[in-house]
């Protein structure tokens, strides 16, 4: 069985598949008056259709080891998940093998801070929200369109996350 070791999240070891929404290590510009810290366009949308911003509450816990045993991906639009209460997260992503395949010997997880989000690129191979507290409230910002806009790959035999 496949074991993958999980690492922090930063802007670098994620490039591969979209971005950090973060204001850590993020320059700004000050609007209203100098009232505010504005961290522009961390993450752009990627979609053919309209976009709508979504809360998500996940209801189960996760605890490590993680046995996952599918990805899905969204090959139409991108999808942002911002964390609403500062709580860590777990993303588990994978590139493409091919057309219709996530390369599962490059599997990577990373942890969140709390204060990151993510924004994955149309197409990413990714897990669904995997979170250590319960209840989670999450922004999303993700396609809204009548055409289907989710992949699913089960695998043969279930990854392993550990900590």
């Amino acid at each position: 069985m496949q074991k993958i070791k999980i690492q922090p999240l930063t802007a670098e070891n994620f490039a591969n598949y979209g971005e950090v929404i973060a204001c850590k290590d993020n320059d700004f510009f000050h609007i209203n008056d100098g009232l505010t810290e504005r961290y522009h366009a961390l993450a752009e949308v990627e979609t053919d259709a309209k976009v709508g911003l979504s809360i998500f509450k996940n209801i189960q816990v996760i605890t490590l080891p993680l046995e996952i045993s599918m990805l899905e991906r969204h090959p139409l639009g991108s999808q942002a998940f911002i964390p609403m209460q500062g709580q860590q997260f777990l993303i588990v992503v994978a590139p493409n093998l091919d057309q219709e395949t996530p390369n599962l010997n490059q599997v990577q997880a990373f942890l969140t801070d709390g204060s990151q989000g993510v924004n994955y690129r149309a197409g990413t191979w990714h897990h669904p929200l995997l979170t250590f507290e319960a209840p989670s409230d999450f922004v999303v910002i993700d396609r809204i369109g009548t055409t289907p806009n989710c992949d699913v790959y089960t695998f043969l035999e279930s990854i392993v996350i550990e900590s």
